[in-house]
This record gives C-alpha cells, structure tokens and sequence, in this order.
C-alpha cells in the first residue's frame, strides 16, 4: 500500500512524505492516493472509500467513492445541512429524490453524469447496472457516516455478504451525522 502524508517539515512550499496507514492526515497539508486507496468501509452492499475528510478541509467539504452492485434502493434519507452530488464514474446509478415544493422526480446518470441534492431534501439512489461507481462530494464531516454506520475494511470491493448494520447502530451513526432517515417513504415507485 503507498499512502503518504506530509510530515511537519516544510522546505518552501515542498512538503516531505512518508508512507502511513489507511488514515488520512487528519488536517489540512497536502498528500496523495493511488487508485483505490483511502479510509474504506462496507456498508449494506456498498464500498465507501473516504479520499479526503472535513477534517483536511477545516469542515468545508468531504469526497468519497460509492462502488456496489445492482441492488435495492439505499433507505430514503434527508441531511438537515449537509448538500451532496453524485457523479457516476462507472455502471448507471439513479437518484430519486423530492424537492422542497414536494414534486418527485428520478434520473438515471451514466458515466461523467453529475447529480446533486441540497440540504434538506428526501433522496435514495440505486444501482442499475451489473456495477456502479460514483464520486461523492458533501458537507463536511458526513464522509465519516458510512464507516460508524457500518463497518471498516481493508477490502477494495463490495461486501459479500452485504454488512447490514443493527438498527441501533445504525440510528447511532444517523444522530452523529446529521442523517434522517425516512422508511415510510418510497420515492422509487
């Protein structure tokens, strides 16, 4: 595994790297990932891959990748203040959701298509593909959801068989994170 993060020694504008764990820096100072790498967890049927953290960002923003086979719907949920945009890097991957004047609509995103959700507004997606593979960007301190929810990994690929967190666990993580979720409420059809 190559994994870098800058040390506290600066020359100019140069940082200096060695070779760390699967964390990241945890402040903001430059580092890089290879393909596949980042804070990983398993979630229902997903790989969720942390690439950078509010923590880097000073709580501005957070990326991460979704990678999981066709499947069921993620249960309909809403984030009182966290925005958050798909775009589809592999596979088809549609995003349901209802806007604020309580209209339902859906769009099926195909590689380089973007996606976004604001703040507060019900939303689901599923794969539709044989795979699907998305880059996530939110508010940050969200990205971190995805491994106290569920559970992290090693792995580089989806869980087999699927990690389906208990309901306390999984309404723990949804306090922390700012995450309401909605299981009354079907917007896939």
């Amino acid at each position: 595994m190559t994994r870098y993060r800058p040390v506290n020694k600066m020359v100019g504008m140069t940082a200096q790297y060695v070779p760390q764990g699967d964390a990241l820096p945890g402040r903001p100072a430059p580092y890089f990932l290879d393909a596949g790498e980042g804070e990983r967890a398993h979630l229902f049927d997903s790989l969720f891959t942390v690439l950078l953290s509010g923590e880097e960002t000073e709580g501005q923003f957070g990326v991460f990748t979704m990678e999981a086979p066709r499947g069921e719907t993620v249960p309909v949920h809403r984030h009182a203040d966290v925005h958050e945009i798909f775009f589809v890097l592999d596979g088809r991957i549609r995003v349901f959701l209802e806007d604020a004047d309580g209209q339902r609509t859906d769009r099926l995103l195909t590689p380089g298509d973007f996606g976004y959700v604001p703040a507060g507004l019900l939303h689901t997606f599923r794969v539709e593909s044989h795979r699907g593979k998305c880059l996530g960007v939110n508010t940050g301190g969200f990205e971190r959801f995805f491994a106290a929810a569920g559970e992290r990994t090693t792995d580089r690929v989806p869980p087999v068989p699927h990690v389906v967190p208990s309901p306390e666990r999984l309404g723990a993580a949804a306090r922390a994170y700012r995450n309401e979720f909605h299981p009354d409420v079907r917007l896939d059809g």
